[in-house]
């Protein structure tokens, strides 16, 4: 490994933490699903720094190619990513269902006691 892939990994990790980091800090990251980001970016990290590890864990886990094992964590880590957004948009159509219906029979209960008060009947 060149010096010049060393510091960019290690750059590249560092820079990936910082701008999660600083997008929680400014909330516009929640911290439920800055976590994978966080996770992605502190291996990143370690494999930038400790550059053997990857080629130990590769070797553990039974990969003739480390980039293998890169490419894989991370698909991983972007399924994950993926699922949770996909829980998540199902609970909040969900919600906006809910809304929805509630809204509607606001409006239903509204023109109904519109219509009461126009004819002069009481309202119950």
């Amino acid at each position: 490994m060149t010096l010049t892939s060393y510091l960019l990994g290690v750059l590249t990790a560092l820079f990936t933490l910082g701008v999660v980091v600083e997008m929680l800090r400014r909330r516009r990251l929640r911290e439920r699903h800055a976590i994978w980001w966080l996770i992605a970016g502190s291996l990143a990290l370690v494999i930038g720094i400790f550059p053997i590890t990857l080629t130990w864990a590769a070797a553990v886990l039974g990969v003739q190619v480390p980039t293998n094992l890169v490419f894989f964590v991370s698909l991983a880590v972007l399924f994950l990513v993926n699922l949770q957004h996909g829980a998540e948009l199902t609970t909040l159509e969900d919600r906006a269902r809910v809304l929805a219906e509630h809204s509607a029979m606001q409006d239903m209960r509204i023109r109904n006691l519109e219509r009461s008060a126009s004819d002069g009947r009481p309202v119950n």
